[in-house]
């Protein structure tokens, strides 16, 4: 039997679906994902609403986090989640920040760091404009812009407040409460009630 995974997913839609608003896409991906052979969500937070980025690039963001264990590699499942996206509509050749149907960001796996710790330096010290130019062209885990995200944390405090960055060493609540106020703002809960352990 072949080791289980933890993972963090973070979901994101600003385009309808078909007939689904941001919203029920992020709930129906989430069950897609229940359904998906060695991928078992065990915790999903709150849909959020999160203003577009870059700013007036698009309707507002639904967003949520997931917690996940699976069987699958880090690569293998980044291509399942790709397929998972260009099932609800995703055109992944309009850009990095464009609006979009489905977004599925694999965050982390247990405690790797991919590549390799030199190359997630370097793509987590990227200064903001050269993010908008550059785009890795293999898989970097912990996603090197997670610590920088509101969207990103707001959401998985919900679910994993105590889960350390096996690189900087910070949880979760530590990286939120670093962002700056600028990073949350526009954001809030869009369902209510609180997270869920699937």
């Amino acid at each position: 039997m072949r080791k289980l995974s933890f993972g963090i997913i973070c979901l994101g839609a600003n385009l309808p679906s078909s007939d689904l608003g941001a919203s029920e896409t992020l709930q129906s991906a989430v069950g897609i994902l229940h359904t998906e052979p060695d991928i078992s969500i065990t915790a999903v937070s709150r849909i959020w609403r999160t203003p577009a980025y870059p700013p007036g690039s698009g309707p507002d963001y639904a967003n949520a986090a997931a917690l996940i264990r699976t069987a699958l590699q880090p690569e293998d499942l980044l291509a399942r989640l790709h397929a998972i996206e260009a099932r609800a509509g995703r055109d992944r050749s309009t850009g990095r920040w464009s609006a979009r149907v489905l977004d599925l960001d694999l965050i982390a796996l247990d405690d790797l760091v991919l590549p390799d710790p030199q190359t997630h330096r370097h793509w987590t010290g990227l200064d903001p404009e050269r993010q908008r130019r550059e785009a890795p062209d293999r898989l970097i885990l912990p996603h090197p812009r997670m610590q920088d995200r509101g969207f990103v944390l707001a959401p998985l405090a919900e679910i994993a407040p105590d889960w350390q960055h096996p690189v900087t060493g910070r949880s979760v609540v530590q990286m939120l409460c670093a962002l700056p106020p600028d990073a949350l703002a526009g954001m809030a809960p869009m369902t209510a009630g609180t997270a869920t352990s699937a």
